[in-house]
């Protein structure tokens, strides 16, 4: 077979593979091996989506799934060839590529990043630095743990399941999401203060806490000293947590000798 032919070949396979129901058959091939390529492409890919999206998976029928699952494969062209990263390649259609159609939920795209954000946060490598005693938490400079993600969604999706499902957007939600030091992802829902404030934090510079603090109550036009103890303690539970830290000192002190 030539070079030409063989990539002809390979295409019809792959459109076939695709969208066994639109496109016929690669020439010459047994169609019982077809039907087995064809069973073991879908259930893989499937599956993966399945156990990516498991809150997402509830809220369809199978047929309504199945069509999903079949429009991806179809239309989505892939950038990477790892399984573990199918999730995110799905994420990236239903946000950019998937027009809703009548049995999709308005929060599909928003519920499927959530979940994903807590697969990306189990399956990272990233590593938590050593613990460092906060002391005067006031007084000291913070960092977000790099294990921590805050989020902001339209819709309430930590609590969609099949039976909460919004059909309107409300009030924003705001979400940390975080994998603590034993390796647990959990999440803690935020008011727009304390979101305010993890936004600082992660973008900090250097700046100590009360100083961060006082930027807060300036943006909020309130008296600096509720916002100082409202602020230390949100602090002191979110560090328990470990989503906020204090960062090592690059310089530590010399032991004396």
């Amino acid at each position: 077979m030539s070079d030409s032919a063989l990539q002809a070949s390979q295409l019809s396979m792959a459109r076939y593979l695709r969208n066994p129901g639109q496109y016929p058959p690669p020439a010459g091939i047994e169609p019982r091996r077809l039907r087995i390529y064809e069973r073991l492409v879908y259930n893989n890919i499937e599956g993966f989506i399945s156990g990516g999206f498991p809150v997402l998976r509830t809220l369809y029928e199978d047929a309504a799934w199945h069509a999903l699952v079949r429009a991806f494969i179809d239309q989505h062209r892939c950038h990477t060839p790892y399984f573990l990263e199918i999730s995110q390649e799905f994420l990236h259609f239903l946000m950019h590529d998937y027009p809703l159609q009548a049995d999709d939920p308005p929060f599909i795209a928003e519920l499927a990043h959530y979940e994903w954000v807590e697969l990306a946060l189990d399956i990272s490598e990233e590593v938590l630095p050593a613990p460092v005693a906060l002391g005067d938490i006031l007084a000291a400079p913070l960092q977000l743990s790099p294990l921590a993600w805050l989020l902001s969604y339209r819709y309430p999706v930590h609590r969609i399941g099949p039976a909460f499902r919004p059909t309107e957007a409300a009030a924003p939600t705001y979400l940390v999401v975080y994998r603590d030091r034993g390796d647990k992802v959990g999440f803690i829902e935020l008011n727009a203060a304390t979101a305010r404030l993890l936004e600082l934090i992660r973008d900090n510079a250097g700046a100590t806490a009360g100083a961060l603090l006082a930027a807060l109550a300036e943006e909020m036009g309130q008296a600096r000293e509720p916002i100082l103890a409202y602020g230390e303690e949100q602090i002191r539970q979110l560090a328990e947590r470990t989503v906020i830290m204090r960062p090592a000192s690059p310089h530590p002190p010399t032991p004396p000798e």
